[in-house]
């Protein structure tokens, strides 16, 4: 029973005598108590101290056996208890038995008491790190790329090739181009397993340029990936050839665009079996306008053997078809006229990227020269190997007309009879035929190696019957693609800003010499285009090539980005260079400095670098200017775009900076923010932009993201003349525009994108103006008073100055570069839905300004001129214009009807349907939608049961069928609209994503006296 409250009360029995005697042996025991209490270890409570002394008590009490109750036993034991925690009176006792707080008690040792003075402590309040993170997070390993593990063993001393770098004459800048798995991965493999001692598996699929996961994963490339290799010819000279393996899907044409720039040269891989295809098609037009010599890999040979079955003779007409399809797609390119290629002129190699062979006609001459017991001239018979040239055995000899109709043609009789017979011995299996075909060839093989199987059998036979794979190859380059110093004098005025020597100061002509020679001793000059990932993905090194001077490690240089000019040097930096390397794709081989007329990777200088750059040691003054290289101009549009935002608002600044890294590492990627506050990323097509949104998601932001309907980039235009004058009154009304607006001719907004027409220094105004009057019937006058192009210096719409005699001109042209501004500023910006204007012109008829700058000034004549295009614009007919896909599609005969069916349905048209000559394929060719073409891929394989394949690429614009300011249009939800409902379908729609009011509100755009003209006009104008 209790004798004491929770207060320390007492609520026990009345004490008796005996109790009291009890209390004074009590208190005569409070000493040695106390005196215990003293010698008790610190930490320990008086409670646990009374309670072990009060155990002792009771045992003593049993042992002397004096026949106390328990009761009264117990009734002692509190008494004492109560009387030494309130009798206490020496002081250690008092400060360890007082009152201890609850957040003063002290549970755990200090770190200090633990591990001594001098510790280090970190207090962290309870949420600051959630639960889901680790104290010590462990390192992280991005596995989106293949590296090596080492710098792999190469045939070729890397000093060599480093110390062969200095001498540009022996160096070869090319590009692997061609269309998609046409076979440029698989041979540019081909040639890295000549130089490199790697383990390769005969027929294996290595892929070595493909480091990216999603290139592993979906066999297709995606980046531009460059390799240095150090290959000879066929007289054992040794060559530094620079390539650069470039996707072939057409959705990543941009990074062709990119390889393309610093390269002197293409090799154009084309399949043998499917030939020519639209890719190769805008392939062969680029390498053409960046003015690339072309040579051409006829790959897949094999094939003709294999799969197709054709005879020798056929094999024939086949390969010259394809060679024929090339010439014929120059010819028709402007500046391709003479251009030509053909295995006489020793510009085509023929090659199996997955059996391991290549060869040209020198090289496979080559091979009879080395195995005749006679001396033989292979180079005169090299240029016999081709053509409607034939061998008479009888006389030895070569004629140009057949004997009989049974002759054969040299390529056929020396050159694929061979290997015809070759690839039958190794698949008729019969060994002992096969060892004593080889042995008359002079190839011994081993056992072993005669059992294995048929692939990797026929992979080393031809090997060994081929000998080296690249010194054909390499002859071709050598004799067909220039050098740096050769290709300079064709490469630097195509890509440089600068002017020539003669028409600018001494500064630029320095840069431009040592530019055209080449030389390592002159100013540096490199021309950025690519941004790879570095090792540790939190950055970004970028690839270029040296023009002149040389880059050294730790240079101190300026970065001059694409928005520099001599006059506004605003995007300029300086850094120091903090790494070089030669990049070789899975590795990197350090070095310390890089000469002219190489490609290199720079890091530490990457921070204002978004997609191109012009890296100088130059300090530009007036005197001296530097100009930098020109942007990359593409021959596709990114139209498609998708709105992204993060699953968790709290990680936007995570995907902003995602968003910032993405567009480094696409070139044609575009990111912009709506008005709305939606960040949207613009791409070429579907796959383009997923592979897009896997990087955002998995290597730059890390974060999970939600992603909208894919939706197109619209256009506004015009189909008519204005139907009044339009004025427009500045806010101080002492100014006045009046302008209308009119479609343009057909075919010149796309010659002004193509910078075939251009204005300022690019062309003479006299040429401009024939160009115009010759073939766009222009008036001379109009000709003569082009004021711009808008919305950029090579925008899709015009602005003419058609003021008369009665206008002060004087006046007009204080205010002209203000107008500009104002008719740009309209044409990036439609009235419909804030798309871009196109195919445009607009004419200023008639102007009232006040002179003086503050009557006049930018904030009155910039929202005027704006206003004025705006209206006169509203007043021509305006239309919505989408981009529209050419599609190529190839697919069986008995598939043709499904395609055409699976088209209607997605407004699309057939425009051709042709049989692919020499293979059981159709190629149908089409026009489908942008906003259409959204799962087109995939519905074309379903309903083909897959085996339709096409190819998308932005081809042109259109209009957009309807009115979309008939207010008289229901638009019904849920339900798909009728062709005529569909421009004012995608306008309200367009608008209301943009956050905009659902109509064109007449009065932005209209001043109150314009207002009351229109309401004047009978019926009114656009519903007012």
């Amino acid at each position: 029973m209790d004798l004491y409250d929770e207060f320390g009360n007492y609520i026990g029995p009345d004490l008796d005598e005996d109790d009291e005697d009890l209390n004074a042996d009590a208190d005569a025991g409070d000493e040695p108590v106390a005196a215990d209490s003293n010698m008790r270890a610190p930490g320990f409570s008086t409670d646990m101290n009374m309670n072990m002394r009060m155990g002792m008590d009771v045992d003593d009490a049993d042992e002397d056996g004096q026949g106390q109750d328990a009761a009264d036993l117990e009734r002692r034991q509190q008494l004492a208890l109560f009387q030494h925690s309130h009798l206490q009176v020496d002081g250690s006792s008092t400060a360890a038995n007082q009152i201890v707080l609850h957040e003063d008690k002290k549970y755990y040792p200090s770190a200090e008491e633990v591990y001594g003075e001098g510790v280090e402590t970190l207090v962290q309040d309870e949420d600051t790190q959630p639960l889901t993170m680790p104290i010590v997070a462990p390192p992280k390993v991005a596995k989106t790329h293949i590296v090596e593990a080492g710098l792999p063993v190469t045939k070729f001393d890397k000093g060599f090739l480093t110390d062969l770098q200095g001498y540009p004459s022996h160096i070869r800048n090319i590009c692997l181009v061609g269309h998609l798995h046409h076979g440029k991965t698989a041979f540019a493999d081909l040639l890295i397993h000549s130089t490199h001692d790697v383990h390769w598996s005969p027929g294996s699929d290595t892929r070595y340029t493909d480091t990216h996961e999603l290139e592993r994963h979906r066999g297709v490339s995606i980046k531009s990936m460059p390799m240095s290799l150090v290959m000879q010819d066929l007289k054992g000279k040794s060559h530094v050839v620079n390539l650069l393996d470039t996707p072939g899907h057409v959705n990543f044409s941009d990074e062709v665009t990119a390889a393309a720039r610093i390269c002197d040269g293409a090799v154009l891989v084309v399949d043998v079996v499917e030939g020519v295809m639209v890719g190769t098609e805008k392939l062969i037009r680029h390498l053409v306008n960046e003015k690339l010599n072309i040579t051409l890999v006829v790959n897949k040979v094999d094939r003709l053997i294999l799969e197709l079955k054709l005879p020798p003779a056929d094999a024939y007409f086949k390969i010259k078809h394809t060679i024929e399809e090339v010439n014929a797609v120059l010819a028709q390119c402007p500046g391709g006229e003479n251009l030509r290629v053909s295995p006489e002129l020793g510009n085509v190699c023929f090659a199996s990227s997955q059996m391991g062979w290549c060869f040209s006609l020198r090289s496979f001459a080559k091979i009879y020269s080395d195995n005749h017991d006679s001396p033989l001239d292979f180079e005169e018979f090299a240029k016999r190997l081709w053509g409607d040239i034939y061998f008479d055995g009888t006389k030895r000899s070569f004629l140009r007309k057949p004997i009989s109709s049974s002759s054969k043609r040299t390529f056929v009789h020396f050159v694929l009879e061979p290997l015809y017979k070759l690839y039958v011995q190794v698949l008729g299996e019969d060994t002992k035929a096969l060892q004593s075909s080889l042995a008359s060839l002079g190839i011994h093989l081993r056992p072993s190696v005669l059992s294995l199987d048929v692939k990797p059998l026929l992979t080393i036979v031809c090997q060994e019957f081929f000998g080296s794979v690249t010194s054909g190859f390499v002859e071709m380059l050598t004799r067909h693609i220039p050098s740096p110093i050769e290709n300079a004098a064709v490469k630097v005025p195509h890509i440089w800003t600068g002017m020539a020597p003669t028409q600018d100061g001494e500064g630029n002509e320095e840069i431009m010499e040592a530019m055209l020679k080449c030389d390592p001793e002159g100013p540096l000059m490199i021309h950025v285009t690519k941004c790879y990932n570095s090792t540790d993905m939190s950055g970004f090194e970028v690839f270029g090539r040296v023009l002149s001077g040389t880059v050294k490690d730790g240079m101190n240089v300026r970065v001059l980005g694409e928005r520099y000019s001599p006059e506004d040097e605003e995007d300029m930096v300086v850094r120091d260079v903090t790494g070089l390397s030669i990049y070789q794709s899975r590795y990197k081989i350090k070095v310390t400095s890089v000469a002219a007329g190489n490609w290199v990777l720079l890091s530490g200088v990457d921070a204002s670098i978004v997609k191109t750059a012009t890296i100088t040691n130059v300090t530009p003054t007036d005197d001296n200017p530097v100009h930098i290289f020109k942007p990359l101009r593409f021959n596709t549009s990114a139209v498609l775009k998708v709105a992204v935002e993060p699953v968790n608002p709290t990680e936007l600044p995570k995907m902003l900076d995602g968003l910032r890294k993405v567009n480094r590492s696409y070139p044609i990627l575009e990111t912009e923010v709506e008005e709305s506050g939606e960040h949207v990323i613009l791409g070429t097509g579907e796959l383009y932009l997923d592979c897009v949104l896997h990087d955002l998601r998995r290597l730059y932001s890390e974060i999970e993201i939600k992603v909208s309907d894919p939706v197109v980039k619209f256009a506004e235009t015009v189909v008519e003349v204005s139907s009044i004058k339009c004025f427009a009154e500045t806010q101080n009304k002492k100014n006045k525009l009046t302008a209308i607006a009119e479609p343009l001719e057909k075919g010149l907004a796309e010659e002004i994108e193509n910078l075939k027409i251009t204005l300022g220094k690019g062309m003479p105004r006299k040429e401009l103006e024939g160009i115009l009057m010759k073939d766009y019937n222009w008036d001379i006058l109009a000709a003569r008073n082009i004021w711009a192009f808008g919305p950029s210096e090579n925008g899709p719409n015009v602005l003419i100055n058609d003021t008369l005699s009665g206008v002060d001109k004087k006046v007009l042209n204080t205010s002209r570069d203000n107008i500009v501004q104002g008719f740009q500023w309209a044409a990036k910006q439609g009235p419909l839905a804030d798309e871009p204007i196109r195919n445009v012109k607009f004419k200023i008829i008639d102007a009232t300004i006040t002179p003086g700058p503050i009557n006049s000034g930018r904030g009155q004549i910039i929202p005027a001129a704006r206003r004025v295009c705006y209206s006169s614009f509203l007043t021509a007919a305006p239309r919505l214009m989408e981009p529209v896909y050419f599609v190529e599609i190839q697919a069986p005969a008995d598939c043709v009807a499904a395609v055409y069916n699976v088209l209607a349905r997605r407004r699309g048209h057939v425009t051709q349907d042709l049989p692919k000559p020499g293979s059981p394929l159709y190629t149908v060719k089409a026009y489908i939608p942008v906003i259409d073409s959204a799962g087109f891929e995939t519905d074309l394989r379903t309903h083909t049961q897959g085996q339709a394949f096409c190819q998308q690429v932005f081809d042109h614009w259109q209009i957009v069928p309807g009115d979309p300011l008939d207010k008289g249009i229901v638009l019904r939800p849920l339900e798909p609209s009728p062709a005529q409902h569909l421009a004012r379908d995608f306008m309200i729609k367009t608008r209301r994503r943009k956050g905009l009011s659902e109509d064109v509100a007449v009065t932005k755009f209209f001043d109150d006296p314009m207002l009351i003209e229109l309401a004047k006009l009978e019926g009114g104008l656009l519903g007012f």
